[in-house]
C-alpha cells in the first residue's frame, strides 16, 4: 500500500505546482499588458492633457501635439510623447489635441495644421516659439523639452521651423500669381 500512496502524492503535488505556475504567469500576463487599464500610450496622453488654454497660461512652456486616433505615426509615437510627459511633468505641459474632434478646429486653424502629427512649441509665457512636423524619436522629443524648458535654441533638427510673427508687411505683400499654400511652387 506504500507503494501506491506515493505516485498520487506526487500527482497531487504536480498538479498544484503547475496550477500555481498558471497562477503566476496568468497574474504577471496580466500586469504586464496594463492590468485594469490597459489604455494605449496616446489613450493616457489625452486623459491626462491639459486644456491648450490653461496650458498656454500656467507659466511652464508647452507642447501641443495635434493627432489623430488613425494616425499610424501618431501612435507609434506616443510611446515617446508619454515617457516625456512623464519626465518634464513638473516643467513642461504637454497637450494633445485631436484634429478629428470639431472642439478644436479653432486652434486647428489659428496654428495652420494641414498634416500629423504637429508639434507646436511655446515660451512659458505661451508665445509660439516653432513647429515640428512628423515623427519625433524620445531623444528629439527630450530635446525640444529641454529646449523649451530651458529657453535656449531649438535643435536642428530636419521638420523643425521657427514661427515667425506676421507684419504688415507681411501680409500686404501679395503671393505670385498661381502659388498657393498647397502648389508647392
Amino acid at each position: 500500500m506504500s507503494g501506491s500512496a506515493a505516485p498520487t502524492s506526487l500527482s497531487t503535488v504536480q498538479k498544484v505546482l503547475l496550477l500555481a505556475s498558471a497562477l503566476v504567469l496568468a497574474a504577471l500576463l496580466f500586469l504586464l499588458r496594463g492590468g485594469l487599464t490597459s489604455e494605449s500610450p496616446m489613450d493616457q496622453l489625452a486623459r491626462r492633457s491639459p486644456l491648450p488654454e490653461e496650458a498656454l497660461a500656467n507659466h511652464r512652456p508647452t507642447l501641443i501635439e495635434f493627432y489623430a486616433d488613425w494616425c499610424e505615426v501618431c501612435r507609434e509615437m506616443a510611446p515617446a510623447m508619454l515617457a516625456n510627459e512623464q519626465r518634464y511633468r513638473d516643467q513642461l505641459n504637454v497637450v494633445l489635441v485631436n484634429v478629428d474632434n470639431p472642439r478644436w478646429q479653432d486652434l486647428i486653424d489659428r496654428y495652420d495644421v494641414n498634416g500629423i502629427p504637429q508639434l507646436n512649441l511655446f515660451d512659458a509665457e505661451g508665445q509660439p516659439r516653432g513647429r515640428s512636423l512628423g515623427r519625433r524619436s524620445q531623444k528629439e522629443l527630450e530635446a525640444l523639452s529641454e529646449a523649451l524648458i530651458d529657453n535656449s535654441p531649438l535643435p536642428q533638427l530636419a521638420g523643425i521651423g521657427d514661427t515667425t510673427p506676421l507684419t504688415p508687411e507681411t501680409v500686404a505683400t501679395p503671393a505670385p500669381s498661381g502659388v498657393g499654400p498647397r502648389s508647392h511652387g
